[in-house]
């Protein structure tokens, strides 16, 4: 049984986890500094709002198109190229009197950036964790960011009131060429994975790529709750103070589940049954919502959906890194990475619309039920391709 204390023996992933770690803390505090710049400027929450989605939506675009990069070139050199490049960008805005224009050019230059930067931290990661520990790893990792994500706004607002937006922002980029120095001196260089293939013909994992694309996707309906928060607690008669309590539920929940996943960490061949059944569990305390007695109620019920979620993830991953050749393992890592990112706001906003409608409860509902049919459709697809595979030698 794989742990905590057994990664953080490996090296190179302390350092990758560091590196991440502070690229995650700076996007924080520059989130938090973007948005005071903007809105101090032009008094327009439109166009506060528009800065802070191009901190977000350009990576959807960088997902597909640039994550293939992390198998054409050195892993290890694709990740401190980025972080260079974003720790100039980062600087750059830092620059006063910037125009708009510039400003929203850099800000989704750099947002593309992190597309490839994440593929090949993510393509890289079971080389330096093999066997049971890349679960643990991906536990750690997640209970990480979750961790920094709310330490880096609390922080950003703190650096932004004491010293002002410039400042912060080269805070930013000093982030980002931190944790590149932190690659180069502890991670060690390894060939591109495209330049050491194998020979023979190529693994068939079409099929199978349907069905991971699916799992990745329904956690659009298990983040549902989140988005929702704040109507849900207003219907239920709650003041602000519960906004905030059912709005952690999911990353408390989150944290549990990268705890639990790395206890349970194992590496037998990619089976459906070990992604399928938390993920259908997953959305299962979302649908029992209706029938609850209070609100309270339904904060833990999410916490346990959040961390079902968190558990069918990380072995999804692990998952990926069992049925995909090493050659193409850093292009479907970052797009699986950016179908989790894009379907959770295509999600909310769809199940916003729906609340108007029916109500947050029952939007809620929905969406945890269509996460389960989603996770037991996905799963027939990937018990039946494993079953065809395993009976075409005897065709």
């Amino acid at each position: 049984m794989a742990g905590f204390g057994g990664v953080l023996r490996v090296r190179e992933f302390r350092a990758l986890w560091l590196a991440e770690a502070l690229s995650v803390c700076g996007d924080q505090i520059a989130r938090v500094a973007l948005a005071l710049v903007v809105f101090d400027r032009t008094s327009s929450a439109a166009l506060t709002a528009l800065t802070y989605a191009l901190t977000f939506v350009p990576a959807v675009l960088g997902g597909v198109l640039l994550s293939g990069l992390a198998d054409r070139y050195p892993r290890r050199a694709v990740i401190v190229t980025t972080d260079l490049l974003r720790g100039l960008l980062a600087a750059a805005m830092a620059v006063p009197g910037l125009p708009l224009w510039l400003l929203w050019t850099l800000i989704g230059v750099l947002t593309l950036a992190a597309a490839p930067f994440k593929a090949a931290q993510l393509a890289l990661l079971p080389d330096v964790l093999p066997g049971a520990l890349f679960q643990a790893g991906m536990g750690l990792r997640q209970i990480t960011t979750q961790a920094v994500q709310v330490a880096g706004f609390g922080l950003g607002g703190v650096l932004v009131t004491a010293t002002g937006p410039a400042v912060a922002l080269l805070g930013n980029a000093v982030t980002f060429l931190a944790s590149a120095a932190v690659v180069v001196v502890f991670v060690r260089p390894r060939p591109a994975a495209r330049a050491t293939r194998a020979s023979g013909p190529p693994a068939k994992a079409g099929p199978v790529l349907v069905a991971v694309y699916a799992f990745a996707a329904m956690i659009g309906f298990l983040v549902v709750p989140e988005g929702l928060a704040a109507p849900y607690a207003s219907a239920a008669g709650v003041g602000s103070a519960g906004v905030g309590i059912l709005m952690a539920a999911d990353p408390v929940g989150s944290v549990l589940g990268g705890w639990w996943a790395a206890r349970t960490a194992s590496r037998p061949r990619a089976a459906p049954r070990s992604v399928a059944v938390p993920a259908a569990l997953a959305g299962l305390p979302l649908l029992a919502g209706p029938l609850l007695p209070g609100p309270w109620w339904a904060a833990g019920f999410w916490a346990v959906s959040g961390g079902l979620s968190t558990v069918y993830l990380i072995r999804l991953q692990a998952a990926v890194v069992d049925l995909i050749p090493d050659d193409r393992r850093g292009t479907v890592m970052g797009r699986l990475s950016t179908c989790l990112y894009s379907s959770q706001g295509v999600a909310i906003v769809g199940a916003g619309l729906l609340a108007e409608q029916v109500g947050p409860e029952v939007a809620i509902a929905v969406s945890g039920s269509l996460a389960t049919v989603t996770a037991l459709t996905a799963a027939a697809v990937w018990r039946s391709t494993t079953r065809q595979e395993a009976l075409a030698p005897a065709a």
